[in-house]
């Protein structure tokens, strides 16, 4: 890896001005930069914006870095060691925004009533038991990564809506609660498509609800950068953004309205297997990520009203300081927002 040293840096500010002041592409001179991402389906338009060249076309050469939960790449993006992210709303997100360190920049992934989103899982020896249905959930013990994740929002918002109390167990990495779901440590839990149906044709596991019908129109996951990126860096951010876009345009001609048909969802899903189900042969694979199908935000445009409905659930719970402000959070120059 080329490492970029101060000098070097003044002068690609120098070059990109120069560009600029000619016409040419404001970010053209293969600027290095480090994506956070999960190795799921719904982080495919990053995938995508790298494999077809819309990154390099933007003049950004991306390297990716994978995580295994969303608040350690919160973390990450706060302390520099990456640039750009897709994630879900965290506490630790929030925390690190309200101080300064990040900011949400667009929207990713979406619930949309059309689609299958994510799914309410149990083990089988809780549905054995005649936990069959989210409302027979109460007292049941609830997998998430850790205290403030999505997984725990989520999971709240269905034992609100149920009426049921729910034990959270943090186990702090999504192969854990996998691992615990089906081996009956814990009675249930919510998950992308892409894994809740194989583990629910296993056996192990079983499907009894949609998260959609209980966080309607929910902004799973965001696009998010430091709070420097945002403010000092914003040619770059928006060339981040029209690339990744590019990649959700893409996704979604392939894989939701079937431009191309079969032919087009079998590229897409040779594409995506380079990142996602690494350790299956496609043909395993290929069903996984086919049934991972969601909505990806065209132009990454933000659903606020989720996104400040979830910051107030976090206050609610005394997860995050009560007073930080949605504009503490988001950075709306930067997206379309979703006013629904």
């Amino acid at each position: 890896m080329t490492t970029i040293n101060r000098r070097k840096t003044l002068a690609l500010m120098a070059g990109a001005t120069a560009a600029l002041a000619f016409g040419a592409p404001a970010i053209a001179n293969n600027r290095k930069i480090r994506v956070g991402a999960l190795r799921f389906t719904s982080h495919s338009a990053s995938f995508i914006a790298l494999e077809r060249g819309y990154f390099a076309e933007a003049g950004l050469d991306v390297e990716f870095v994978f995580f295994q939960a969303a608040q350690p790449m919160a973390v990450a993006i706060a302390s520099g060691d990456i640039d750009y992210a897709v994630t879900a709303v965290s506490g630790g997100l929030i925390s690190l925004a309200q101080k300064g360190a990040i900011k949400v920049i667009g929207g990713a992934l979406s619930e949309d009533s059309a689609l299958d989103g994510q799914q309410i899982l149990v083990s089988d020896a809780a549905f054995q038991a005649g936990i069959t249905e989210p409302s027979k959930l109460g007292g049941k013990s609830f997998g998430i990564t850790q205290s403030g994740s999505s997984f725990h929002y989520m999971g709240s918002q269905i034992a609100k809506a149920e009426g049921v109390e729910l034990s959270f167990k943090p186990l702090q990495k999504v192969g854990a609660v996998i691992g615990a779901l089906k081996s009956g440590q814990i009675d249930a839990w919510s998950i992308v498509p892409h894994i809740a149906k194989p583990l629910a044709g296993s056996g192990a596991v079983h499907i009894i609800g949609a998260v959609k019908d209980y966080v309607p129109n929910y902004q799973i996951t965001t696009v998010f950068t430091s709070a420097k990126n945002a403010a000092d860096e914003r040619e770059m951010t928006q060339s981040f953004l029209s690339a990744f876009s590019k990649g959700v345009d893409d996704y979604a001609a392939a894989m939701i309205d079937r431009k191309d048909g079969d032919d087009g969802v079998n590229a897409m899903v040779d594409l995506i297997h380079k990142y996602v189900y690494v350790d299956r042969p496609r043909e395993k694979a290929a069903p996984s990520i086919i049934n991972g199908t969601m909505r990806l935000n065209s132009n990454a445009a933000l659903n606020l009203a989720s996104v400040q409905h979830q910051l107030d659930w976090f206050k609610s719970e005394d997860l995050v300081d009560s007073s930080i402000m949605i504009d503490d959070l988001v950075d709306q120059s930067y997206v379309d927002i979703i006013k629904g």
